[in-house]
């Protein structure tokens, strides 16, 4: 094959207005959600584990007070790529998020490693998570003298090691058997579970602000100044809970009206809460006896106040199930996007027959997030999964300036404002977030890259539907 043969594979992009509603019955979702399921969805999707878990971990280590800072900072680059993937959205109505938006303005290499990457941090984020629920859930027994060993619970952040998690492994196969009951059935269970978690957190502001001691502010930056910037790379993995909530474009019943709105609201209403609730945390404990695994219910406890400090952990759990729920959601649609595209076996997009979801896929997805919830400690976990949804943001981005050069009268129902600024701004944001993680981190997602590519040149290229259908019929190249 010659560079130029190569160079066409490699670059040709999926059309468009290309829609599969032409695939076999076995290989179509079911429409059912509306635009305040979606919303729940997003909101599900990213308050959780950084309110639960990750705000204490962080203001304890790394930040101190000045935590809410770092939330700041993850929150505008994280509005900045909102943006981009809202007008994505209202153009591309697709499943694969990310991965679909790159195919079709970057090309297919460009969206076959965006969509790799995020198989990886998608499951990650379920991980994590799961993690997270495991240190709440230790707390409730610990109330009532049952304590178990860590190896059944992990030791995350304690420093005490890390043997396996057992609660995180089962909390992860209890999601995917939730997710195959159907999507019906998964937007009722995220608009019942957020409800219940958005209330959680508003009764965590209204009580905690009358226990802040100032004094607890002070020094509002022990760990210097530069250390907000390694604590929002860090907890930058509480903000982005909207992208994987895109995967579910073709479960809408109007992906390009409702989603572009769901992606803007959810990020609103979790970034106004993130802040009040950081706010209250660093108040009421000294950023030293802050818990790294259950900040809250320590914080009520240390102020008198156990039984709410119960309800809060009680509510965390169930809280932040919604979180693996909507990563474990993105991930098994990303997967099946690339599926029926070629880039993977299509034996990965069929489809239980009655209740249209990909059955195959979640149960791999599910046992994949037990292993790493079971086996990694959850700062590892968490470094890993933000450079991979960091590069994801570079990548819409970039791609959402492309699409306006090259399709300026494409029908769009969102336009971002302040072109090319706002992208630029997420770009930018990404790239320092992503070198304030450490080189380890970098080592692994190289790894993962480079397998990626082996992968892409042994079977994708070749396994495309572009390619099957002769790309000078079906496919535009750059």
């Amino acid at each position: 094959m010659s560079i130029a043969e190569l160079r066409s594979q490699m670059l040709r992009r999926k059309p468009m207005g290309q829609i599969d509603d032409d695939s076999p019955a076995d290989e179509q979702l079911a429409r059912s959600l509306g635009l305040w399921q979606l919303t729940a969805i997003g909101v599900g999707g990213i308050i959780g584990a950084g309110i639960f878990t990750l705000a204490g971990a962080v203001a304890n280590s790394v930040t101190g007070p000045s935590v809410l800072i770092s939330f700041l900072i993850a929150g505008v680059a994280s509005a900045a790529a909102a943006l981009c993937y809202a007008e994505f959205a209202g153009m591309v109505p697709k499943a694969g998020s990310a991965y679909t938006y790159g195919y079709v303005s970057l090309g297919e290499l460009a969206g076959w490693f965006i969509g790799w990457d995020l198989l990886l941090e998608y499951i990650a984020v379920a991980a994590v998570v799961a993690i997270g629920v495991s240190g709440y859930f230790k707390f409730l027994l610990e109330q009532v003298n049952i304590d178990l060993p860590n190896w059944m619970l992990g030791a995350s952040g304690t420093g005490d090691g890390h043997v396996v998690d057992v609660f995180a492994m089962l909390f992860c196969l209890g999601t995917a058997w939730l997710l195959s009951r159907g999507i019906r059935s998964v937007g009722r269970f995220e608009a019942v579970a957020v409800a219940i978690k958005v209330a959680l957190v508003v009764l965590i502001i209204v009580l905690g602000v009358f226990h802040i001691d100032s004094s607890n502010y002070t020094p509002y930056f022990p760990f210097g100044g530069a250390a907000v910037w390694t604590g929002a790379a860090t907890v930058f993995f509480a903000v982005f809970g909207y992208d994987a909530m895109s995967t579910a474009a073709e479960e809408s019943t109007d992906g390009k009206k409702h989603l572009p709105k769901a992606i803007l609201y959810s990020l609103a209403i979790a970034m106004v809460l993130y802040v009040l609730a950081t706010l209250v945390l660093t108040g009421m404990q000294k950023y030293t006896e802050i818990s790294p695994t259950s900040g809250f219910s320590t914080a009520f406890e240390s102020v008198g106040m156990p039984g709410i400090a119960n309800i809060i952990a009680i509510g965390a759990i169930v809280g932040i199930v919604t979180v693996v729920l909507t990563f474990m959601l993105g991930v098994t649609r990303v997967w099946y996007a690339m599926s029926r595209d070629g880039l993977l076996p299509e034996w990965f997009a069929k489809t239980h027959p009655v209740r249209k979801v990909p059955t195959r896929v979640t149960w791999i997805v599910g046992i994949g997030a037990a292993v790493m919830a079971g086996l990694l400690d959850i700062t590892v976990v968490a470094e890993l999964t933000n450079i991979g949804i960091l590069m994801a943001f570079i990548v819409v981005s970039i791609a959402v300036i492309v699409l306006r050069r090259t399709r300026p009268d494409e029908p769009r129902e969102f336009k971002l404002p302040f072109m090319p600024v706002v992208p630029l701004i997420g770009i930018g944001f990404s790239l320092y977030l992503i070198w304030s993680l450490p080189w380890e981190t970098w080592a692994r997602f190289a790894v993962w890259l480079v397998v990626g590519l082996a992968v892409y040149f042994a079977y994708s290229r070749t396994h495309s539907k572009l390619e099957r259908k002769g790309s000078a019929e079906t496919a535009e190249v750059i």
